[in-house]
């Protein structure tokens, strides 16, 4: 590090980062006890193990390939160029590890492919990081899959699609939409700036299209097709759940921002300095914007929420989260005024949806996992391209191709929920199916499957136990 101020960017960069790790995993905590809420009392320990295990097994598979995706892929590939390649992201790579930028690898790095170059003591202490605020961000993807398929998926099946998400699919997605230089934000002028699409459209058309495939829970629906309302086991767990949720979502929407950076540099201005927080596409932005935004598209979500849902708590409680994640694309420029407004009419969009396709397509979302982010996240692409037509997507605002568009935004929607979101899925899930793998057998699923598993111990126990009194009568032990 060159200088005081140098060392103190990068250290108080480390610092940022790493604690967004922490209050993100209170997303994940939220999700696990929202799950368990939402299920019932025979299902409870396979929904909780199910979320649990897919934290080793994307944080594993992330490490070893998922990492490289957002490096390597901005361009398509095949798009507008070929493979791009960092350091920082090979598995092997001396930055994968304990390292403070000595010698040994080269001494400039360029961070992202947007223009500025920092040597190997910044790389070297932000790439563990920022590595797990972005894996932070697979596990909520999965997660969210996770909370659609409740009761009746296998867990083998479901640590697959974990790994087809959280490792692959959406990282693609924001290699694309998230990266500076990712084509659809060059070519397209998409804008995400917290991840309508990039997490939450992607999760929700990927639980759909697991969903189609896996069917409905046996009894959700009556013989002549009415939906049937199977309540929530315990709703404090769900409330209490859905509020970590939102306390994890500081983090997240903290881990979308750059901390510090001179744009007066990115911006070409020899000279000035003009040190601010930026977006993830270094556009300049505050803490106190998206504090101001996040808190009022909350409001609005759960205003509207309360009015449409005359007062039920589930869907209260889960139109203040459909209210944030609408107004997310842009939420670095959008008024407060117009946040919550935003809010308000995703959270509406997202109630009205959910039950309209439950009664017209027989989908079984118990959670409305894919309402509240799919289709929440999807027009609130759609929203951000008319409220912030002609803005900046990226710093790169001298390219005219990289300014917000209704088209952009909207080409956007479709790319993310159903090219990387719905077909994946739908696919995958038709090969676990034709395999037998995706559902677990009806019997088990009527008797539970947490009652499944303790009869089979207690069968096992018996067949023990009987076995040791045929042993004890032959040694003629006991008569």
């Amino acid at each position: 590090m060159d200088t005081d101020i140098g060392a103190l960017t990068v250290i108080f960069t480390e610092f940022y980062y790493w604690v967004t790790v922490p209050l993100m995993f209170l997303i994940h905590v939220g999700f696990c006890m929202y799950e368990v809420g939402a299920t019932r009392h025979k299902n409870h320990v396979h929904t909780l193990m199910k979320n649990t295990m897919l934290i080793p097994l994307v944080t594993v598979t992330f490490f070893f390939f998922g990492w490289w995706i957002y490096f390597a892929f901005p361009n398509g590939p095949g798009i507008t160029g070929g493979l791009t390649q960092s350091d920082n992201a090979v598995p092997w790579g001396e930055l994968m590890g304990t390292h403070l930028g000595g010698p040994g690898i080269a001494s400039q790095d360029p961070v992202m492919g947007y223009g500025v170059e920092l040597g190997n003591s910044f790389w070297a202490r932000i790439n563990g990081v920022f590595w797990a605020a972005f894996l932070l961000f697979s596990w909520t993807a999965a997660s969210i899959v996770s909370g659609a398929t409740i009761e009746r998926i296998r867990p083998s099946a479901f640590w697959i699609l974990a790994v087809v998400i959280g490792s692959f699919t959406w990282i693609i997605d924001a290699a694309w939409g998230w990266h500076p230089d990712g084509w659809m934000v060059t070519q397209l002028g998409y804008h995400d700036a917290y991840a309508s699409g990039v997490i939450h459209a992607i999760a929700g058309g990927f639980a759909l299209g697991v969903v189609c495939v896996l069917g409905p829970r046996i009894g959700k629906f009556a013989p002549d097709g009415t939906p049937r309302n199977i309540n929530p086991h315990n709703k404090w767990l769900v409330t209490i759940g859905l509020f970590l949720i939102y306390c994890g979502f500081w983090g997240f929407y903290v881990a979308c921002n750059v901390p510090i950076i001179d744009h007066g540099t990115l911006g070409g201005a020899e000279g000035v300095v003009n040190f601010t927080a930026t977006t993830i596409y270094l556009t300049p932005t505050t803490l106190s914007a998206i504090v101001f935004n996040f808190l009022m598209s909350l409001s609005g979500g759960l205003i509207m929420g309360y009015i449409v849902s005359r007062g039920e708590a589930f869907w209260t409680y889960s139109a203040g989260l459909a209210g944030v994640i609408t107004a997310s694309a842009g939420n670095d420029l959008y008024h407060p005024y117009q946040a919550m407004l935003i809010g308000a009419v995703g959270a509406y969009c997202a109630y009205k949806l959910h039950f309209w396709v439950e009664r017209k397509f027989k989908i079984d979302d118990p959670v409305g996992a894919i309402a509240v982010h799919g289709y929440a996240g999807f027009i609130g692409l759609i929203i951000c391209g008319f409220m912030l037509w002609g803005h900046p997507a990226t710093a790169a605002y001298h390219d005219p191709a990289a300014h917000i568009t209704p088209w952009g935004q909207l080409a956007g929607a479709i790319i993310m929920f159903g090219v990387l979101g719905f077909l994946p899925a739908f696919i995958v899930s038709k090969i676990l199916s034709g395999m037998g793998m995706l559902r677990v057998p009806p019997a088990v699923e009527l008797v539970g499957l947490d009652m499944s598993e303790e009869m089979a111990e207690e069968a096992d126990a018996i067949a023990i136990s009987e076995a040791d009194i045929a042993e004890a009568k032959r040694l003629g032990l006991i008569s």
